[in-house]
């Protein structure tokens, strides 16, 4: 028994409300067990309990033993002093509390409880409650998996929020720099955002429908044109990029922060580079496109880029490749951009602008992207538990990585149906 078990027993009710009793020997009803009080004072607020034939209503606090309410210093804190109730798991001191009414749990509580959560805090297994969670309902694993999902959203949509306020509140500008992050994907997410943010959207926007300009643009910030080279196409954007850096007074990253190391060459920044240029010179209107796209189809039909024919030949300047191949975004890179960014800006602005179909939207268009297939959705699959979208798979994401690695299975509904099924 530790004291965070002990509020969740009290919390759920999980313990026998039959034969309730104070120290004194009056008997107890709970009616309401009350609010958790994450901040300082009483565990609990706003409880109602019975004790004999008065109905009282007020705050609560728990302990596991009594003698720890003095060891705490609640007899000199005055928001102790009007309790309804002192509730505790061993009655070693049964005045601690002065006049507050006390209750005793200890009898009150099956092993089989303490035995459960053990077993899950002390598992050596990468998910604690392993093949456990197959006892628990479906309805209502997909349930925690819809709050777990927009849980995710709202954590990542926190920074989010920080570049739209410092893009003075453009939804143009946030689409652009957080599509640029995606175009990084794992790797190359950080100076693909710094790429965007040295480049503003609207210099782009002078030069949609060229795209050797856009191209230079790109590549130029990108730190990548202060080199010579033996192709035409190089040396071309780098004059281009000259004359367009001056015109508008633009610094560029260093190319010092582009990983190519130990990646597959058609994730090259490079390739990727050349890939998002071909969807900024195509997409003049791609912020409204995206909030007013209804399908997967749809968003695929926007993002269905390929980076220019010099690419087709090459991962890098001045290094042909033997064969020719096309370098088209991919059903996986569009799916992942999806995921990442489409379908959460979609819930921020639905946020944003109160409207819930659309919030619905963002969801069930997760819904229609194939589960993601990574480290963390494996170990799911393993313990017989398989996403069967892109929406449940974020959310298993978030159950591992917030809850599961962290053993919070007291915050987990899941946990919580575990530790309350009767054995």
């Amino acid at each position: 028994m530790n004291e965070a078990l002990f509020q969740f027993i009290w919390q759920h009710t999980l313990y026998r409300v039959t034969g309730l009793a104070t120290a004194n020997g009056e008997p107890v009803t709970v009616v309401s067990a009350g609010k958790i009080n994450k901040n300082a004072g009483p565990d609990f607020l706003e409880a109602k309990v019975r004790i004999s034939d008065t109905l009282l209503v007020g705050n609560i606090e728990l302990h596991l033993k009594s003698s720890d309410w003095l060891k705490h210093g609640h007899q000199n804190d005055a928001a102790y002093k009007n309790l309804i109730l002192h509730v505790v798991f061993d009655n070693d001191l049964p005045d601690a509390a002065g006049n507050t009414p006390v209750l005793c749990l200890e009898n009150h509580i099956e092993q089989s409880i303490i035995a459960r959560y053990t077993s899950l805090v002390q598992s050596a297994t990468k998910l604690p409650c392993g093949r456990q969670h197959e006892a628990v309902r479906t309805i209502t694993k997909e349930g925690w998996l819809s709050r777990l999902l927009a849980e995710r959203w709202e954590q990542k949509l926190g920074d989010w929020n920080i570049l739209l306020e410092n893009s003075s509140e453009d939804w143009r500008n946030l689409l652009y720099w957080r599509m640029a992050a995606n175009f990084g994907f794992k790797h190359n997410a950080t100076p693909f955002l710094m790429l965007a943010q040295s480049l503003p959207l609207n210099v782009l926007g002078k030069h949609w429908g060229n795209l050797q300009q856009i191209e230079a643009l790109l590549f130029g910030q990108a730190g990548m044109l202060d080199l010579t080279w033996e192709d035409e196409y190089p040396n071309d954007l780098q004059k281009e990029y000259n004359y367009l850096r001056k015109k508008y007074k633009l610094t560029p990253i260093t190319s010092r922060l582009w990983k190519f190391l130990r990646m597959r060459p058609a994730n090259f920044p490079t390739i990727r580079i050349a890939q998002f240029a071909a969807l900024i010179n195509q997409s003049v209107h791609l912020f409204s496109q995206i909030i007013e796209s209804r399908s997967v189809k749809e968003i695929e039909l926007l993002l269905d880029v390929s980076a220019s024919a010099y690419w087709d030949t090459h991962f890098q300047f001045d290094a042909p490749q033997k064969n020719a191949t096309i370098k088209s975004l991919g059903d996986s890179s569009i799916q992942n951009i999806i995921i990442n960014t489409i379908a959460p800006i979609q819930f921020m602005y639905a946020i944003k602008q109160g409207g819930s179909d659309l919030r619905e939207q963002a969801m069930l268009l997760l819904e229609s992207v194939p589960a993601e297939d990574n480290n963390i959705t494996r170990i799911w699959e393993e313990n017989n538990w398989k996403p069967a979208n892109a929406a449940q798979s974020q959310a298993l994401l978030q159950l591992y990585n917030s809850y599961c690695s962290a053993k919070r299975c007291l915050d987990c509904t899941v946990g919580l149906n575990i530790l309350k099924a009767k054995q």
